[in-house]
């Protein structure tokens, strides 16, 4: 963050100074809400939790070296006291923003957040010093503590935003203001909460409502290929800018091919010219998210020759998602276990049979071990069937359905849609899947993880790269 002295901390947070010694003492590290994270000249802040506060920690952060300590109470050490300090930790972010004069990209979609924000991140890096959400860090807490990372080096700073209801985003948008906006998509993501495609649909277009006219620069990056997304070119007052496969997106893919082990090849246009991409990500999905990238490089000034280079050299930043890893029997784990919806377990499917096609010819066989997607209210059991529906379709060679009744779901829908023998099979849980995996898998085998967070499928993974480890120890 940059050097901010207490005292105008204070006054930006409208907070009280409480046993603040020097308010000229400067905050000179990074703002942390984990004690454990706490380095020389950090700012602490002191959050109230379901399990642990915060303030019970206040004293070990300074000990650690924290300047002082953002909080709601007099805490016995160096703090600035506010009302709320999630209101107080935004109003920080937004001045800091505000004088850094940080250009501001802003993404949000239903599936494929973190891949493109990822994707983003490293080609703008190649262009300028560039600062981004770390993980999937992208709501009220998340979003201001990625901000305060921003320094007077920072040119871009990339923030991937989440919502669970309408005005979420409209909030974060106030704390960070975009220049530039990016939706990718609208999806089934949380849509027992939202109540409707068209609802998401609401919340998403509240990043274009919040950006810039065109006159002042503002820019609205919108998905072509997705109609509820490009409709939202009537809600932004912002320039707007198509990316896609449509033949009316500025930023478009041709010639879309896998390479023989899964990975995106194409021909990328933009305005000022065309340049070829083969991505190290695995599956096709990727391509949109390549473009979303592509147009945000192109509207902060990046020749395509070198926005083709950097996508072509960027990687997975992000744990857990498509994490492709060979083990020395030469057994392929996917761990794509990080979170689950219907567009992202169709996308990764998808790109299981692309990477297994090869090794089927060998011989070898595919697996999709999958669990629940969660937060689909009403269309739990419909959108379940139709994952095991399709993973027939697609000739997975085995479905590993992991669970209770979701899985039981996803295994029925596979059994009607023709997988009558040994090609499916239900189990309780994450030991018995790895125990049956560990039974049967042959070297050659592609093996996909994925379901929903709170499953916590990526154990499967890990227990299966440590051959000798129990889910349990994981």
């Amino acid at each position: 963050m940059i050097a901010l002295s207490l005292a105008e901390i204070a006054e930006i947070v409208g907070g009280q100074a409480h046993d603040i010694p020097d308010p000229a003492a400067r905050i000179t590290g990074p703002v942390v809400i984990d004690s454990r994270e706490v380095r020389a000249g950090s700012l602490f802040a002191a959050f109230a939790g379901e399990r642990v506060d915060g303030h019970d920690y206040a004293a070990r952060a300074v000990e650690a070296g924290a300047t002082a300590v953002l909080a709601t109470r007099p805490v016995g050490v160096p703090a600035i006291v506010v009302d709320d300090v999630q209101t107080a930790l935004g109003a920080l972010a937004r001045a800091v923003v505000e004088r850094l004069g940080t250009d501001v990209v802003a993404l949000t979609g239903s599936a494929g957040k973190t891949s493109t924000k990822d994707l983003i991140a490293q080609v703008l890096e190649k262009h300028a010093p560039t600062v981004w959400t770390p993980g999937s860090l992208n709501n009220e807490i998340g979003l201001p503590l990625t901000a305060l990372r921003a320094t007077d080096e920072t040119r871009h700073l990339v923030l991937e935003m989440g919502a669970r209801g309408i005005g979420h985003i409209r909030y974060l948008t106030t704390l960070t203001p975009p220049r530039i906006g990016l939706v990718l998509n609208v999806g089934s993501a949380h849509i027992g909460e939202f109540g409707g495609r068209e609802q998401i649909a609401l919340a998403k277009g509240e990043m274009v409502e919040s950006l810039p006219t065109e006159a002042e620069g503002g820019v609205a990056v919108l998905n072509a290929d997705d109609p509820l997304v490009r409709a939202m070119a009537d809600r932004t007052k912002a320039r707007v800018l198509l990316f896609g496969e449509a033949d009316e997106a500025a930023v478009r893919a041709e010639n879309v091919h896998l390479t023989e082990v899964g990975r995106p090849s194409f021909r990328l246009h933009t305005p000022t010219g065309c340049s070829d991409v083969t991505l190290r990500l695995y599956g096709e999905h990727h391509v949109s998210n390549a473009l979303a990238a592509a147009a945000v490089a192109h509207e902060l000034g990046m020749p395509v020759e070198e926005i083709a280079t950097a996508l072509s050299e960027a990687g997975s930043l992000s744990r857990w998602r498509m994490e492709v890893t060979e083990r020395p029997d030469g057994v392929t784990i996917v761990n794509d276990a990080y979170n689950a919806n219907p567009e992202s377990m169709r996308a990764a499917l998808r790109a299981l049979a692309s990477m297994g096609r090869a090794a089927q010819a060998r011989g070898a066989r595919t697996w999709a071990v999958l669990g629940k997607m969660a937060e689909l209210g009403d269309a739990s059991l419909a959108e379940h069937d139709a994952v095991g529906r399709l993973a027939v379709r697609l000739n997975v060679s085995k479905l590993v359905a992991v669970g209770d009744r979701e899985a039981s779901w996803l295994q029925l829908g596979a059994y009607n849609e023709g997988s009558w023998g040994e090609e499916s099979v239900h189990v309780s849980d994450a030991q018995a899947a790895v125990d049956l995996l560990r039974s049967e898998l042959r070297p050659g085998d592609v093996v996909l993880v994925k379901a929903s967070r709170s499953v916590g499928l990526e154990r499967v993974a890990l227990a299966l790269l440590d051959t000798e480890g129990e889910v349990a120890g994981r």
